[in-house]
């Protein structure tokens, strides 16, 4: 029997926008004219309906200019300004130092860990997904999402997710519905998952002890991934949990919603 809380709870899920914050790393959303494919730096860009609107959500890299951006829509253009955002430091030393400077036959094996990862990040189609998320694992937050990192004393990429320390074993399970669309042990990231929720917006799962789904597996919100581990790049159990819009590593708590 279906209750009316269930009703309210599936209302809410589905009308759920994420927060904007028009920074680097963060969404910007933007009124667009009614028709018209949507790109921002090369990339389509997710659409949705709301209040009888058309709206774009783009995913702001972490390299952004803050200033002035163009957005083409069909043949016209729109301007949206993306504000500064500082993100603090954070120094980790890591025992295997070859996980920091990697041999050149490790360099082969990022390069087809990056290409597979690449494919996932790069997908469009039109299905239209949910857009509030729940967190995919409990625990606290260990590292937030844009720290300006340094491995063992050398400046690496900024932090590109949010990182959630969690005992080994722990369950992770999927923030929204999603098809699985890659599964590998990466390099780096360890035993991984990425999910395609629709329109470009793609969650990644990394350090993994191990998955519970394979490449083509729909999932609902709370479906089982997989559990906590400290495989690949780490310094102890976590979830290393990244959210892709459009191509861009997002901060993942501007799409939670509170909603369980």
């Amino acid at each position: 029997m279906i209750t009316l809380a269930t009703l309210l709870l599936s209302f809410a899920v589905a009308n759920a926008m994420p927060r904007a914050e028009a920074v680097p790393g963060g969404v910007a959303i933007i009124d667009v004219p009614a028709t018209g494919e949507v790109i921002f730096q090369g990339r389509r860009v997710m659409t949705v309906q709301k209040d009888n609107r058309r709206v774009a959500i783009i995913g702001l890299p972490l390299r952004t200019t803050p200033g002035d951006q163009t957005l083409k829509v069909g043949s016209h253009e729109l301007t949206f300004h993306v504000s500064e955002k500082s993100y603090r430091e954070q120094r980790l030393t890591i025992a295997n130092r070859r996980l920091v400077n990697p041999l050149p036959e490790d360099l082969q094996r990022i390069g087809r860990d990056r290409k597979e990862m690449d494919a996932a990040f790069l997908h469009f189609d039109d299905s239209q997904p949910e857009l509030s998320f729940a967190l995919p694992a409990q625990g606290a937050v260990s590292s937030p999402f844009g720290l300006r990192r340094f491995l063992n004393g050398q400046p690496r990429n900024p932090h590109s997710g949010l990182d959630i320390a969690a005992p080994e074993g722990a369950p992770i399970v999927a923030p929204s519905p999603g098809t699985v669309v890659a599964v590998g042990d990466y390099f780096y990231n360890g035993n991984t998952v990425l999910l395609d929720h629709g329109q470009g917006l793609v969650t990644m799962y990394c350090h993994m002890s191990h998955a519970d789904v394979a490449v083509g597996d729909r999932v609902l919100r709370g479906d089982k991934l997989g559990a906590i581990g400290s495989t690949g790049r780490v310094t102890g159990p976590h979830l290393h949990w990244s959210v892709s819009l459009n191509n861009a590593r997002v901060d993942p708590t501007l799409f939670l919603s509170g909603i369980p």
